[in-house]
């Protein structure tokens, strides 16, 4: 067996309540992919995120049919449903230990927005968590980050709080979200509301 046939698979991890997903995570995504020679990333939605004090708009089902959507045909994408079955609060641990169940040996990367870096040390169980996994940074600001993690940077200015506020304003969506993605948001009529 060849040496290639020893390195572990590296899996990447992307959590988000992607509410909606948007291409701001898709061409972020496909750079973790690149940048750190992932095999796959895997999407992982969030039924509540423990720091976000509201729930998404949409529900878990349509977050998921949505970000399956997004990702159809796209070999080393994956979406793993496994937070949205159980109860909330959602902790990446848990979420961690059953992706390794699953997958076996690999090497892990768990992926962070810039904005969650403040928060890490407080996560659930963050001393194991941290032995567990590779973090890496996603940051599509821009700025300087002052902090010890690996960063995969992209300035991209697409995020899910204004294309819910141009739906519910009746404004276009078409270039923010992929197409099907936009086609479930009319057709099941999301973000009307959501003016926040």
């Amino acid at each position: 067996s060849s040496l290639s046939d020893l390195a572990l698979k590296k899996i990447g991890i992307y959590g988000g309540t992607f509410d909606p997903i948007h291409h701001g995570h898709l061409i972020l995504a496909r750079e973790a992919v690149e940048t750190l020679g992932l095999d796959k990333l895997i999407f992982v939605p969030a039924r509540v995120s423990p720091d976000k004090q509201r729930a998404p708009f949409a529900s878990p089902e349509t977050r998921l049919s949505m970000l399956q959507a997004a990702i159809a045909g796209e070999s080393q994408f994956d979406a793993n449903d496994c937070e949205l079955r159980r109860a909330a609060p959602s902790y990446t641990i848990e979420t961690i230990e059953q992706i390794r169940q699953r997958e076996g040996d690999c090497e892990l990367y768990c992926c962070v927005g810039e904005d969650n870096v403040p928060a890490l040390p407080n996560w659930h169980r963050f001393d194991e968590l941290k032995n567990m996994v590779r973090f890496v940074v996603l940051d599509r600001s821009g700025t300087e980050s002052v902090h010890g993690y690996q960063v995969v940077q992209r300035k991209i200015d697409i995020s899910a709080t204004e294309i819910r506020k141009r739906v519910a304003s009746r404004r276009s969506i078409r270039y923010l979200v992929p197409r099907e993605v936009e086609e479930i948001i009319h057709r099941h009529n999301l973000y009307r509301e959501a003016l926040q």
